[in-house]
């Protein structure tokens, strides 16, 4: 008689539930917080949402209120729906919260527990964390990278002008062109560019890999061992393809750096610095590796989603664009294009990128904290070992904080008469505590700079078609890190000075 999946599945689903209870010891004192109730043994993973997860947690607090728990096979989940409850404990109790659970499927299986978004709390991320804050980390340091910032962006504005409805394509290109330019001193080609499609590639398959309930290794962590050529094994089969493309996206870009450097060629980068002013081990050396990939691949794909959010808000809400633009003209006028000096003299514009990052948050649950011992909270117990996600999309569309939260309106962060500006919503959205985007500056100065020039040479809105017009949703797809869903709009120059100047050379960066 031949062993089938099943048979397996069974086997190791016992021997892993024996393993948690026996972890779990006697009952605990405290109760955990409220959440739907489970079934025995397998707890709550038949209500546990495959998509749009942070739609269906905003409903659960409704219920339950905003800390709920559920338990996957004796794997204890918290959901934060209140951003104090963030705050309280991924940043005031960060000592215990900073943790990564382990993701088997992207993490383990195909590699990205290497990078900085997945590694685990320790003596390497530390040091990644350290080597990022050289060269990104303050704003005195990232000064240096607004030239680039500024040139890649007129680039960009040029390729949309002769191709407007590749625009996603466009914005790609771009994010790619800084981050690999910051991380590796690499200049994107014209055209195709073989760097960016492996980076995009990966990060395609990140987003997927990582996915709620996506795969259910991530369940049953002993599945990792079935072996590739099982029947009905294809998570297998996918990890290895994927860990593979991971692979490259960190050995070509460093090998080239490498080859730069030997021929005396190489723009200073991130990698190029920490080769020469580290002491170069082993572990140093992949330390710096995986440092570098993490940095392009954290800007490759976040910064996209916003700047392509952005198009999606200005075909949706032209009373914003027309604002924005109003505001550009009075204080920049139509001689030269807006620079990141003029920032603090563009409240408008500044208050529409925060708009931005509010509307739809590019990482809507943000990544995944783990508790690293028992703790207390709230009169609720949260066991050592607790997976936390932070319902980003949920703190910033609360009524209670946001007025009117499903209005795409940018003045709700200006100061009025008798009213305050509304929460910053870059408090929550870069994530939380030791876990912070380390790149949170690089991407704020990127897209308020994408904006503001794209607003004064560019007048975006319905594409139209046989007449008519066509209608755009205004929808973003589930994943990790959330795209809008592909739409199109009309994209054209403001006027012959406003396209005069994006077809004029762009400044070259020293």
């Amino acid at each position: 008689m031949s062993i089938t999946l099943l048979d397996v599945l069974f086997a190791v689903t016992g021997v892993f539930l024996l393993h948690r209870v026996a972890a779990r010891g006697l009952k605990p004192k405290l109760p955990l917080p409220p959440g739907p109730k489970g079934l025995p043994v397998i707890g709550n993973v038949h209500q546990m949402p495959t998509s749009y997860e942070w739609f269906t947690f905003a409903d659960w607090a409704k219920k339950w209120g905003d800390i709920i728990s559920v338990t996957l096979l004796g794997q204890t989940l918290v959901i934060l729906d209140n951003p104090r409850h963030a705050v309280e404990l991924l940043d005031r109790r960060s000592n215990i919260y900073s943790d990564r659970p382990v993701l088997m499927m992207a993490g383990e299986l195909v590699g990205w527990n290497q990078a900085l978004a997945l590694s685990r709390y320790g003596d390497r991320f530390k040091e990644y964390r350290k080597f990022f804050h050289k060269v990104i980390g303050s704003r005195s340091n990232l000064q240096r990278f607004h030239g680039l910032v500024e040139t890649e962006t007129h680039k960009f504005l040029r390729r949309v002008l002769h191709s407007p409805d590749e625009v996603h394509a466009h914005i790609r290109k771009t994010a790619a062109a800084i981050s690999l330019m910051i991380s590796h001193g690499y200049k994107v080609q014209e055209g195709h560019d073989a760097y960016v499609e492996v980076v995009n590639d990966a990060m395609d398959k990140f987003t997927v890999a990582t996915a709620t309930g996506a795969f259910l290794v991530d369940i049953l962590p002993v599945l990792r061992y079935i072996p590739q050529w099982f029947p009905s094994a294809e998570f297998q089969r996918k990890a290895a393809a994927w860990r593979t493309c991971l692979t490259d996206m960190t050995e070509i870009p460093f090998e080239f750096v490498k080859e730069q450097m030997r021929a005396g060629t190489n723009v200073p980068n991130l990698v190029s610095e920490l080769l020469t002013t580290e002491e170069l081990t082993p572990e140093k050396l992949y330390n710096i590796e995986w440092s570098g990939a993490s940095l392009y691949a954290g800007g490759a794909d976040t910064t996209v989603s916003s700047i392509h959010g952005f198009f999606l808000a200005m075909t949706l809400f032209p009373d914003a664009q027309r604002k924005a633009q109003e505001e550009i003209d009075a204080v920049i006028g139509p001689d030269r294009l807006p620079t990141l000096e003029d920032r603090p003299n563009l409240p408008y514009v500044d208050a529409l990128v925060k708009e931005v990052f509010r509307y739809h948050p590019v990482v809507p649950m943000g990544l995944p904290h783990r508790v690293t011992q028992d703790d207390e909270y709230a009169g609720y117990l949260i066991p050592k070992d607790t997976i936390i996600l932070a319902n980003v999309w949920k703190f910033l569309h609360d009524p209670e904080v946001y007025d009117e939260p499903m209005t795409f309106n940018p003045s709700r962060f200006l100061a009025s008469e008798g009213k305050e500006p509304e929460c910053d919503p870059r408090d929550f959205c870069f994530g939380f505590g030791r876990r912070v985007c380390p790149g949170l500056l690089l991407a704020d100065v990127s897209v308020w700079t994408s904006c503001a020039m794209t607003l004064a040479t560019l007048d975006i809105s319905h594409a139209m078609e046989n007449g008519k017009v066509v209608e755009v949703e205004d929808v973003y797809l589930s994943g990790t890190i959330s795209h809008p869903k592909p739409f199109k709009c009309s994209i054209k120059s403001r006027s012959a000075g406003a396209e005069s100047l994006v077809l004029s050379p762009e400044r070259e960066v020293a």
